[in-house]
């Protein structure tokens, strides 16, 4: 079969709710990122077969055609096409997969995976709860869905207090984990570890470049004190993702592009697989998702240098790490969402950015990328750096 190649991998620094990145609008946050994959890459704009955005609220400035308002706004010619995904919070690691799928079929040979998403601009679930204001349906989950699972509240929020209380986790765990998650964070963005994978982007006072969710003072006191989500639960705001702005973009090529266009791949696909279980405790996708991969890779937990597994709750990696026997130490090592924040559908790529990112620095050769995803769904992707 043939392969697929990621040439460049950048992101913008994460900005929080009504921060630095509020005056961006999604179509320009998504042109910048395809503007730097083209520049770095010094690949001919014209030469880009296709590019997908992932982006999970798809409403307000993020509709009508999102992924070709990206491109609209960029600097690429408007005959390059553009279409916009949705696989919830790994829309943009889906984007990497579709592309690579395309570039390994001979389908395509240059393809641009990226996502988007400013949950400033467009707040999230704004997609379902103004047709809800007005009484239009019933929303997203049917009477058949409702039938069958018993309920149309399908919660994230919940499913993660699941995860906990089956793993047996408590509140302090919780907490101790989203503290190091912010060191991990502090000590990368001080030493400069994120420096080649950010694009700088223009705002008021300067250029922004380091992510906002970053607590470089962050104690288990004080994350300690923040408001659990329910009485009587361990989830907090403090021990989740961070409600983020941000865009991050993979360069996705053919063998024969590398050498057409002079290009030198900075890693390469080696398994792609998804997954789909449980939509009610939702969050748990990744762990039988990470042992198919594995297995149709031929290869053990052991043989993965870096392990990137998104931080939606400080539950799911832990209990990831705990069912896989994983070693902490190679996890999310430069901090997770909890530190560095969750665009939602821009997560997947700024994973898979940071992940190659931190294995070439590290001198390291397998990476896995795995997130859980609305519905109880789980993508995961391993690559081999280069």
């Amino acid at each position: 079969m043939a392969d697929a190649y990621l040439v460049e991998l950048v992101r913008t620094a994460g900005g929080r709710r009504g921060g630095a990145l509020a005056n961006w609008h999604p179509a320009d946050l998504g042109a910048e990122v395809i503007d730097a994959l083209v520049a770095r890459s010094g690949i001919d704009p014209a030469a880009i077969d296709d590019v997908i955005v992932g982006c999970v609220t798809q409403a307000g400035e993020q509709a009508f055609a999102f992924g070709r308002n990206c491109v609209l706004a960029s600097n690429l010619p408007e005959s390059v096409p553009a279409v916009t995904i949705d696989r919830q919070c790994g829309s943009s690691q889906q984007a990497v997969q579709f592309a690579a799928q395309a570039v390994m079929s001979g389908t395509q040979d240059v393809v641009i995976a990226m996502g988007v998403e400013s949950m400033t601009r467009v707040p999230m679930f704004s997609n379902t709860k103004y047709h809800a204001r007005e009484g239009l349906g019933i929303g997203p989950f049917s009477d058949r869905i409702l039938h069958r699972y018993g309920t149309r509240d399908f919660s994230q929020f919940r499913g993660a207090q699941m995860i906990a209380e089956k793993y047996g986790f408590d509140r302090d765990a919780l907490d101790r984990f989203a503290l190091e998650s912010h060191r991990r964070a502090a000590a990368a963005s001080d030493a400069g570890a994120f420096a080649g994978e950010v694009v700088p982007l223009a705002i008021d006072g300067g250029l922004h470049t380091r992510d906002e969710g970053i607590r470089a003072d962050a104690s288990l006191e004080g994350i300690g004190n923040v408001k659990l989500l329910e009485d009587g639960g361990m989830i907090s705001a403090a021990n989740a993702s961070q409600i983020c702005d941000g865009a991050a973009g993979v360069l996705v090529v053919s063998e024969a592009a590398l050498k057409r266009h002079g290009l030198t791949p900075r890693a390469r696909i080696v398994n792609m697989t998804v997954t789909g279980g449980d939509p009610v405790i939702m969050l748990e996708e990744p762990i039988p998702a990470t042992i198919k991969a594995l297995k149709r890779a031929g290869m053990s937990i052991a043989d993965i240098d870096l392990y990137e597994v998104n931080e939606a709750f400080a539950p799911v990696p832990m209990a990831w790490l705990k069912a896989l026997r994983a070693d902490p130490a190679r996890l999310n090592v430069n901090g997770g969402a909890i530190a560095l924040g969750h665009p939602l559908g821009a997560s997947g790529a700024r994973l898979m950015t940071t992940l190659v990112s931190a294995l070439r620095a590290r001198g390291g050769k397998y990476g896995l990328q795995t997130m859980c995803e609305g519905g109880g769904i789980a993508n995961v992707t391993i690559v081999e750096a280069l």
